[in-house]
């Protein structure tokens, strides 16, 4: 899993104590090194330092290892990619921008003791040798030079370098620094010859040891979560025996909380067990007096909820967090406390005396999402700090994320108020200079960075966002508003125009780059709260992208869950998934959720229903059911999409006017098999059901893949999505139902978009109608005029 730029916020202090992060499982294979072929083999660099390095093979294949290196002695060893720390592309270094920034973090119950840096990159092939090299710096101390030699350029090359380990604390930044010549007079910087390619491929490899920490719960949620560590949580949980509702209410309050810990982008998994431990690794224990499983069978019968943490005996290593209580309430509590209250945990155990809710959560308030009832400011969408600040004579784009409710109605509205303050180093004259604005990569419009009277002060200018094209002369900026999504991310790019050298001949010279710096102010902000929520249903990729309709209240309190009467460990994981992912989306554990196995009882809330397993015998007969699972046999009802290419963009298209069914097949086949189905609650116009529909375990991991891998998550839309070994196809079928409300011009206006020709009709009706009335009004005003008796 790669580090996205957003754990920068981690640059505090470095700690004291260095630690290193990392699992223990294999890391994946690498692809073999870009451009290497039989003909141009990798060259190969050995760069001398006072640790030897082994030897590098000149190409790999998809499935090799490395081989062993100084590091491999260690119990604890990591290996990650470039493209695992955040660069999934290949970075180009340049004469003018010629560094790049690689962080990574440790974990903090790990100790590195050997790191090596593993480089594989292409340099041009107008560089001068000797002259011409890289520079690696770990957290800020130069760690070595690589130098470029004749035979090197324009080939793929292999380097290894080690790294000074005593230099690694909790997070940590590799910097790579370019320097290239490509003449000896009349250089210019920003020439075209100067670059030098870095292979996503390149890696990062660590050693060291593993820490034991204290049993102490003043660190939790550590070492059960570690925000230092990038890989996917993965955590755990065993029950006594199979749980009851209640039980499995409280593990999915507690998946719910480690996932709003996790963040969509490291995702979380929970794993559970009935009664046994997993074979390695920390795990979360839930159990009530008289039902404590095989591992803590000799703990004494607890008085009330408890959070305790423990140390496996033959394993100190491993840790195991206890949820214990008399009985169901208790377990909640402990469970309710541990997500809200652990700021108050210390020492080994902790009693629980009161869980009391203050104050309930509003509609669209999650966490993780922009505020839709007041302008927001952008110091409030920061990831790290220093965020909004850029420097260089060609910075890197400043970014800011904006994640929004799936529902936000922005059709052919007004605009979106963005009023954007910044400030930049002022140019030497008028130049070409100038700010360029973009949102999910579609450039929007620019505006000219200019000096005014010798001094720079702030810049305020109004962004209106409309739907439309995407310039204009007034200097409006118009955001094609049909292209925001669930997810999106505002670009700020700062170009500056410098002179910085010449390459005449008969004219040399050269002049020093300013120091440029621009910024975006924090205090900018950006307004949405003028906006309605309204939705077309189904459309299940709202659901795996955002959690929607569920994430609407971040505390699933308008949410019900409806599982099997009788629990198996791939249901129950299914459920800490499926909720932990909702915490994921939202940030924040869901304390209202509500979970039952009565159809009946659960159909008559007023609340979206989330269903696992099986299909209620009411719904087997609804017109809006496009799939249905009986055991092997399935039933499915077709759209008039003949390809699935076609039956996807369908899908993702949503037309208002639907695509009725025309062909329904059933088979029987035994192999895995699942879906994911959208329909409209039968009982409550405004709430909806997703159903889960799986029979065995090898359904349910289907299910459990396909939402936990956010590249799946991309293919699930529409109203039905078909799981299988192969892939997931999806497609929709029917007519939408909507959520959300509108006033009632525009929801006129939205539903007869898709028909003009009854729109012409109905504006003729309406003028046709006005006229009458003001002719009556006027007759009336004339008879009164002449006869004022009357």
């Amino acid at each position: 899993m790669s580090i996205p730029s957003s754990l920068r916020w981690l640059l505090l202090p470095l700690l004291a104590l260095p630690v290193a992060s990392g699992n223990s499982a294999p890391a994946p294979a690498r692809m073999p090194t870009t451009g290497s072929t039989p003909d141009a083999p990798a060259a190969q660099v050995a760069v001398p330092t006072p640790v030897a390095a082994a030897a590098v093979p000149a190409q790999r294949s998809e499935a090799a290892l490395p081989q062993t290196w100084a590091g491999s002695a260690w119990p604890w060893q990591r290996e990650s990619t470039f493209a695992q720390l955040g660069r999934r592309q290949d970075t180009l270094l340049s004469g003018v921008r010629n560094a790049t920034t690689f962080e990574f973090q440790v974990r903090r119950d790990r100790l590195a003791r050997e790191a090596e840096l593993d480089l594989s990159f292409t340099p041009s092939p107008s560089l001068l040798p000797t002259l011409s090299h890289l520079r690696v710096y770990l957290n800020d101390a130069l760690m070595g030079v690589v130098p470029i030699s004749n035979d090197q350029l324009g080939r793929p090359v292999q380097a290894k370098l080690p790294l000074d380990a005593r230099l690694i604390a909790d997070f940590n930044q590799v910097r790579l620094e370019f320097v290239g010549h490509y003449t000896d007079i009349c250089e210019e910087p920003t020439h075209s010859s100067l670059w030098v390619n870095l292979s996503s491929n390149s890696t990062l490899r660590l050693g060291g040891q593993l820490l034991a920490m204290q049993d102490d719960l003043a660190n939790f949620p550590l070492p059960f979560f570690d925000p230092r560590d990038t890989a996917r949580l993965e955590l755990p949980v065993v029950f006594g025996a199979a749980p009851t509702l209640a039980q499995q209410r409280a593990g999915a309050v507690m998946a719910s909380y480690f996932g709003s810990l996790a963040g969509w982008w490291r995702q979380a998994r929970f794993p559970v067990s009935f009664g046994q431990l997993p074979a390695q690794g920390h795990a979360v224990v839930l159990a009530v007096n008289g039902k404590f499983p095989p591992v803590i069978a000799n703990h004494a019968p607890v008085k009330g909820p408890v959070v305790e943490l423990m140390a496996l005996p033959e394993d100190p290593q491993r840790k195991l967090l206890l949820v214990l209580g008399r009985n169901d309430d208790d377990l909640q509590k402990a469970v309710a406390a541990m997500a809200a209250g652990n700021a108050l945990f210390r020492g080994r155990q902790v009693s629980i005396d009161e869980v009391k809710p203050l104050a309930p959560r509003k509609p669209y308030d999650a966490p993780n999402w922009v505020r839709t009832d007041r302008a927001v400011r952008l110091a409030e969408l920061l990831d790290y700090p220093q965020q909004l600040h850029a420097n260089g004579v060609s910075p890197q784009p400043i970014t800011v994320n904006l994640n929004l409710p799936p529902d936000l109605f922005i059709w052919r509205n007004q605009g979106i108020p963005l009023n954007l303050r910044y400030r930049y180093t002022p140019p030497f004259g008028s130049d070409e200079s100038r700010l360029g604005v973009a949102i999910n990569d579609q450039f929007i419009s620019s505006f000219p960075l200019v000096r005014r009277n010798g001094k720079q002060g702030l810049e305020e200018i109004r962004l209106p966002v409309l739907a439309g094209d995407a310039g204009a002369d007034d200097g409006r900026l118009l955001i094609p508003s049909l292209k925001l999504g669930d997810r999106n991310q505002l670009r700020f790019d700062f170009n500056f125009a410098s002179v910085m050298g010449s390459a005449q001949r008969d004219h040399c010279q050269t002049v020093l780059p300013p120091n440029l710096q621009a910024a975006i102010e924090e205090d900018s902000t950006i307004d949405f709260s003028g906006f309605h929520h309204y939705m077309g249903l189904p459309d299940l990729s709202a659901f795996a992208l955002s959690g929607f309709p569920f994430s609407r209240m971040a505390d699933l309190s308008e949410t019900v869950v409806l599982v099997p009467a009788t629990a198996s460990e791939s249901q129950v994981s299914l459920l800490l998934n499926l909720v932990g992912g909702l915490g994921v989306q939202t940030g924040y554990p869901a304390y209202g959720l509500r979970l039952s196995d009565d159809w009946k009882q659960a159909s008559a809330l007023d609340a979206d229903l989330l269903m696992l397993g099986a299909m209620p015998a009411e719904l087997r007969g609804s017109d809006q059911l496009s799939l249905l699972i009986d055991d092997q046999r399935t039933r499915l009802l077709n759209g008039q999409s003949p390809s699935p290419q076609l039956a996807m963009e369908q899908a993702r298209r949503g037309s208002r006017a639907g695509d009725p069914a025309v062909t329904q097949v059933a088979v029987t086949a035994d192999a895995p098999f699942a879906a994911i189905i959208g329909l409209q609650s039968p009982h409550h116009a405004q709430r909806s059901i997703v159903s889960l529909a799986a029979s065995n375990a090898a359904d349910y991991g289907l299910l459990d893949d396909a939402l936990s891998d956010t590249g799946k998550r991309q293919a699930i839309a529409g109203s039905v999505a078909i799981l299988r070994s192969s892939g997931i196809h999806s497609q929709f079928v029917g007519d939408h139902y909507y959520v959300g409300a509108l006033p009632w011009w525009l929801l006129l206006w939205y539903h007869l978009a898709d028909h003009p020709a009854l729109l012409a009709v109905l504006a003729t009706v309406v003028v046709l109608m006005v006229a009458f009335l003001f002719w009556r009004v006027l007759r009336w005003v004339a008879a009164k005029r002449l006869d004022p008796g009357h």
